[in-house]
Order: C-alpha cells, then sequence, then structure tokens
C-alpha cells in the first residue's frame, strides 16, 4: 500500500496517496480510483480504532467482562479489507466474547456500517451475483457473493426484527394531506418445492385536496396460507399511520377479492373498487352481448359509451347492471355464461362503484399504486428466470424492498442503528 496516513490531532487525519498518470484517461481514472481506495482503508483503519475500549474491566449489564487483549480480524469496507488489532473480552467463567469495537462502531458481521448499507441496499435491488459485479465495476471492490448474502441477512434481519417498535417519519410534504389510501393485492412467486404462491402488498397512499398522491409507504409480505402475519405487519403500519394523521378521510381500494374488504372496511371510512377492474366487467360483457360478425363497431361504442357513464354519472352502476341483465335473455350458452359473471360481478361490488362521487371530492378511484406494488416490490426482484426462494430469504428481500422504495426510510433505518446500536440479531 503506498498511501501515508498523518494524524493531525485527535480528530482530524490527513492521508497522502500518489497516482502515476497515463495517456488513457480509463487507465488513469482506474488508478484514481484504486489510490482513493488506499486512502479509504488507512483513514478506516484510524476511525475504527477511535471505537475500542482502552482493555480496562467493563460490564455489560451486570456481568464483569475482562480483556483477553489485542487480538487482529479483518473488517469489510468499502474501499477494501482493513486487519484492526483490537480488544477482545470474556467473563472469567468463559464463554461468549464481547467485542467493544465492534457494538460501538455498528459493526454487521464482519462490515462496517457504510459498506452493510451499500451492500444490502444494491441487494435488495439484485442479485448476490450482479451485487458482486456492481461493486467490482463501480468501487473496484472484490467480495464474493457469500459474503453480500450474509450481510444483506443481517440487515435484513434487524429491519424485520424492529419493524415494529421502529416508527419511521413521513418526508416533509409539499401540501396537507387530505386523504390516504389503504390497499393491498397479491401477486404469484415462485417457492421452492411449492411452486408458485401468492405474496402480498400493501400501500399507504398519501393524497392532497386535489387528489394528487405525493407519497407511498409500501408492504411485502411472503407467501403464507391465511394471510395472517401480512394482515397483522399491515395493520400495524395501518395503526402507526392514524396516529400521526388522525382527522383526514381514509379510503380502501382494491379489487374485487372479498379478503380485501373484509380487512379494509375495519380501517377505511369509504371502499372503492379499482375502476380498471370495473372496465374489465363491462368488457367481458360487451364481448358477450356483441358477439356476432359485424358488430364490433357496436361493441366499442357501447363499452365505450358504458365506461364513461361508470366513471361520471351518478348511479351508472346500478343502470348498468339493469342493461345487462337485459340482455341476458337472449344469451346462449358461453356468451350467456360470460354475461352472467359480469352481471354477478356487478351486482356484489355495486355499494363500491360511487365512482362520479368519489372523482367530484377527490378521491382515487384506481389501485394503480397497489398493481404497481406488485410488480415493483415483488416481480422485479423475485420472479426473475430461474429463481425459486425459501421463506426466509424471500422475507429478506421484501423487508429491504420495502424500506429501500418507500421514500425517506432506507436512511432513517440507519440513522436508528447509528443512534441506538445493533440488536442481537445482527
Amino acid at each position: 500500500m503506498n498511501g501515508k496516513i498523518t494524524i493531525v490531532n485527535k480528530n482530524t487525519v490527513s492521508v497522502l496517496v500518489t497516482v502515476k498518470l497515463g495517456n488513457s484517461m480509463l487507465q488513469n481514472e482506474e488508478e484514481i480510483q484504486k489510490a482513493l481506495n488506499e486512502g479509504g482503508v488507512l483513514l478506516t483503519g484510524e476511525a475504527l480504532k477511535r471505537f475500542d475500549n482502552d482493555g480496562s474491566p467493563i460490564k455489560v449489564g451486570d456481568v464483569r467482562f475482562t480483556s483477553k487483549g489485542l487480538i487482529s480480524k479483518f473488517y469489510q469496507t468499502p474501499y477494501g479489507e482493513v486487519e484492526i488489532a483490537r480488544h477482545v473480552y470474556q467473563t472469567s467463567k468463559g464463554g461468549s466474547t464481547y467485542c467493544p469495537l465492534e457494538y460501538n462502531a455498528r459493526i454487521v458481521t464482519t462490515s462496517t456500517p457504510r459498506f452493510a448499507k451499500m451492500i444490502a441496499f444494491k441487494y435488495a435491488d439484485s442479485s448476490s451475483g450482479r451485487v458482486v459485479a456492481d461493486l467490482k465495476v463501480s468501487n473496484e471492490r472484490e467480495v464474493v457473493k457469500s459474503y453480500i448474502q450474509n450481510v444483506a441477512d443481517a440487515v435484513a434481519s434487524v429491519a424485520q426484527l424492529k419493524e415494529e417498535t421502529w416508527t419511521h417519519d413521513l418526508p416533509e410534504l409539499e401540501r396537507p394531506v387530505k386523504t390516504i389510501s389503504i390497499g393491498m393485492d397479491g401477486t404469484c412467486m415462485p417457492i421452492v418445492d411449492d411452486g408458485y404462491r401468492e405474496a402480498m402488498v400493501g400501500t399507504i397512499g398519501f393524497f392532497d385536496r386535489d387528489g394528487e398522491r405525493m407519497h407511498t409507504i409500501y408492504l411485502g409480505a411472503i407467501p403464507e396460507y391465511g394471510k395472517e402475519d401480512f394482515l397483522n405487519r399491515f395493520e400495524n403500519e395501518i395503526i402507526k399511520v392514524k396516529d400521526q394523521y388522525p382527522r383526514v378521510k381514509y379510503v380502501g381500494v382494491a379489487d374485487g377479492a372479498a379478503c380485501n374488504w373484509s380487512f379494509l372496511g375495519k380501517h377505511t371510512e369509504e371502499q372503492i373498487l379499482d375502476f380498471w377492474h370495473a372496465t374489465e366487467y363491462l368488457t367481458k360483457a360487451a364481448d358477450a352481448i356483441f358477439n356476432k360478425k359485424g358488430q364490433s363497431n357496436e361493441r366499442k361504442e357501447w363499452l365505450d359509451d358504458s365506461c364513461h357513464k361508470l366513471k361520471h354519472n351518478v348511479g351508472a352502476a346500478i343502470r348498468l347492471l339493469h342493461e345487462m341483465e337485459s340482455y341476458l335473455p337472449e344469451m346462449k350458452g358461453a356468451h350467456k355464461e360470460k354475461l352472467q359473471a359480469s352481471i354477478t360481478y356487478f351486482d356484489n361490488q355495486n355499494p363500491r362503484m360511487k365512482y362520479a362521487r368519489s372523482i367530484e371530492k377527490n378521491l382515487p378511484i384506481g389501485s394503480g399504486v397497489t398493481e404497481a406494488a406488485c410488480k415493483v416490490i415483488i416481480k422485479q426482484r423475485l420472479c426473475c428466470s430461474g429463481m425459486k426462494w425459501k421463506d426466509m430469504g424471500a422475507a429478506d428481500v421484501l423487508s429491504l424492498r420495502s424500506l429501500t422504495h418507500t421514500t425517506g426510510r432506507w436512511d432513517q433505518f440507519w440513522n436508528k442503528i447509528d443512534n441506538q446500536g445493533l440488536p442481537l440479531a445482527a
């Protein structure tokens, strides 16, 4: 290592690195990156030493520990590997050891907190193999896939352990919150030895008086029978939001699944069926009613007119229901079954199809943010080609993605680690 470090005073350290420049700018930049990494290793090593004890006896709780002396260990940093001789403590009876440096510096496995933060963020978006490649290309930093996995798992375990007790502040929003939407949906993902099963997402959207969405909280959950864990976690998230916003209007927006409404009905004042799911059933009805050759124009005209009425006319849903029923006697076979499905859907969901009044009040009528969450939180990461997941691995990724995709939470999460220390799970 060519870098040289100089301690200026107690709180200031300087480092000198030398770079030999050539005729290729690309090679120059790569040499600069290596030199900066050398300096980063030196500075990080000096910083880590300042979190160690002087070797005198200490107490952890009511238990007295004494130092076994300085023992060297390698720590991983954003810049490279650094070796530190630090005090390791143990009781007079032996047993587990305790390292003040690792606790005080918030070491995650053997990673400095900044490096762990980088690794976990990248792993939330990409496989461990891609993270290895990314670090090599972007940072001239070489690590192995198993190390990426271990650090990300440790960070995710903290996120899951503290999910109920750590409250995250909402970002400073540009305008006052008038309405909060609560939505939930499921999408299938591949599970080892169990095929494709339904994972869940929950969203909480914050809207201004004009109906513009300003912020969204995301929650992802692995497949489970009965969805009890997901519903409990989602309910806890909703309770935290209601503590901060007790006087705004809460609206549930989802597709027609009965389990959605049994949950959302408890937590919202109004429930709205996703408009686009309603139009899908109008499309099926149009296909059934206008099923003969040469009726494509009539079909399109009826469907466009019906969708417009449903969205903008008060009481349109019940009138469309009766209109579809009027066509039923002349239907036969598969066309009759398709039309009957649309009639049944409108009959069941009619109370949640008050779109014109919702638009008038600037309330959301679509669950697009929740539909998108299925894709962004689950599909894009957990359903790539050849992937199959065990429950624990999938839960780790979803906990990280929920944090990284909810604006402001990732940095707040790490600020809490920095201020409060790492739970034993890490």
